[in-house]
């Protein structure tokens, strides 16, 4: 069969599904943002990943709708195609495309650091902040050891998803479930700690700021809680995906929403809420070494258990976005949205390798993006787009209301409108922050937009063009010559 006209193999079941969802949702945000909601929200940090996860419900909701009624890859941009016209389909993919990839190249900036300190823990290197550039052989130049490292990251689980979809869910699956447990032993050590056990969660909100404080908190953390949606980019690799697919949704989020909560009321309830937002990103290390035993078999002590645990955790929700990425660009291939050879597998491994390849050199260019930056941009994008698929799935609703849901949400219409009024209301914190504080981020965000505008018109002006017919030319050359 012709690699134009495959279709994905389904290799991967209910496990490995959920594991995609929980992998990129359980990342870098529990272990670097529960410092900084801290020092927003006070040990209300705990109700801001609380409400995150009620908001993100609602458009979890709409997903496993949409999914089991649209068993096709690539997303949210899969869903917004089947009911929009073609212009607001392609930039629903451009968009979320260029969110997961600038959310690979958050994590890889995230692994760099940590995988230094996991060195640093064994002396095999300084701390990370007196580790130098490294001399690139060959040539006169030096590149920071961070930017090196995520670089290699972002290649490593490129070159790994371009070869075999199975070893990158299988990949998937044996990384999270080793963070969840290193976060699970965090969470046991600490409710059995003395110093939980004495822990004051009063007053509930920082002195001055009061309830206000938790939505900006919210916005900032709100990234933590996307990953359930990556399962349905790839919808057509998941065995019985009509079915399969909204469970992994609900239960990567529901487990998800279990554990960050413990963690965050452990560290909280441990550290206090002054402590956890003086230690900032390293917040949750942090709280680990003031409880944690000392003198563990291989692992030295708290913090350094819980920098292996972060290693992993950037590790999976790269590899999940590597695998998101390109199959939302695989999906605009097929439906004739980019070029053709996006669209296509690979004769050899059965993977999308060209839309594999193209959402690697978005994403290894971002690694050169400041942190806040590529997550802010990640954050925006993301809210757009849940907003517009919860468009989609009241527009479907209206227009097709004999279509086959095997799944239909309960108390229709009101968890899509009150998905689309709260991450409205996300975005605009957002947007406002970032006029405030990142016009480098904004910039961006408007460029890409703009950026896809052109390339929308340039496509359409490429598929206009009248295939030429060899043979007729040939034919035609010969005629003239007579």
């Amino acid at each position: 069969m012709s690699s134009k006209n495959r279709s994905p193999n389904a290799e991967l079941g209910l496990l490995a599904a959920t594991m995609i969802g929980m992998g990129a949702m359980i990342g870098a945000g529990i272990f670097v943002l529960t410092g900084l909601a801290a020092e927003i929200a006070g040990p209300a940090a705990i109700v801001v990943f609380a409400l995150n996860g009620v908001v993100t419900a609602f458009t979890a909701l709409t997903y496993a709708e949409l999914a089991a009624s649209i068993p096709k890859s690539g997303g949210g941009y899969a869903f917004v195609r089947e009911i929009f016209d073609d212009f607001s389909s392609f930039i629903m993919g451009w968009m979320l495309w260029f969110a997961y990839m600038i959310a690979g190249g958050l994590y890889a900036l995230g692994f760099a650091p940590n995988f230094l300190e996991l060195l640093h823990v064994y002396g095999v290197v300084a701390p990370p902040d007196q580790v130098g550039a490294l001399a690139l052989p060959g040539i006169d130049a030096t590149v920071p050891a961070a930017f090196l490292l995520a670089f290699v990251a972002v290649l490593g689980l490129v070159a790994l998803n371009a070869v075999s979809t199975a070893a990158s869910g299988s990949v998937e699956t044996v990384f999270t479930i080793i963070k969840v447990s290193i976060l699970v032993v965090f969470v046991g050590f600490g409710l059995a700690s003395p110093m939980f056990s004495s822990a004051e969660f009063q007053p509930l909100f920082p002195q001055g700021g009061g309830p206000a404080t938790i939505l900006p908190a919210m916005g900032l953390t709100f990234i933590a809680f996307e990953g359930y949606d990556l399962i349905t980019t790839v919808t057509e690799e998941v065995k019985n995906p009509r079915e399969n697919v909204p469970k992994a949704i609900f239960v990567s989020l529901i487990a998800t929403v279990i554990v960050y909560l413990a963690v965050v009321g452990v560290a909280v309830g441990t550290l206090g809420a002054q402590g956890l937002a003086a230690a900032g990103e390293a917040g949750i290390a942090a709280a680990a070494t003031s409880f944690m035993p000392t003198g563990l078999p291989i692992i030295q002590n708290g913090g350094a258990l819980i920098v292996f645990a972060a290693v992993f955790s950037t590790l999976t929700a790269l590899n999940a976005v590597v695998i998101a990425s390109s199959r939302v660009a695989f999906s605009m291939g097929r439906e004739g949205q980019l070029l053709p050879s996006f669209g296509q597998l690979h004769h050899r491994y059965g993977t999308p390798f060209v839309a594999i390849l193209a959402s690697a050199v978005v994403m290894l260019g971002s690694v050169a993006l400041p942190t806040k930056s590529a997550g802010s941009m990640a954050s925006l994008f993301f809210l757009l787009s849940f907003i517009v698929v919860n468009v989609a799935v009241i527009r479907l609703r209206r227009e097709r209301p004999d279509m086959n849901r095997p799944f239909e949400m309960p108390f229709y219409p009101a968890p899509p409108l009150i998905g689309i009024a709260l991450n409205l209301l996300l975005t605009g914190v957002l947007v406002e922050f970032l006029i405030r504080t990142d016009l480098l981020a904004l910039g961006l965000s408007v460029g890409w937009v703009l950026l896809g505008g052109v390339a929308y018109v340039s496509l359409n002006r490429v598929r206009s063009q009248p295939e030429r017919n060899p043979g007729t030319d040939s034919k035609m050359t010969s005629e003239a010559e007579d």
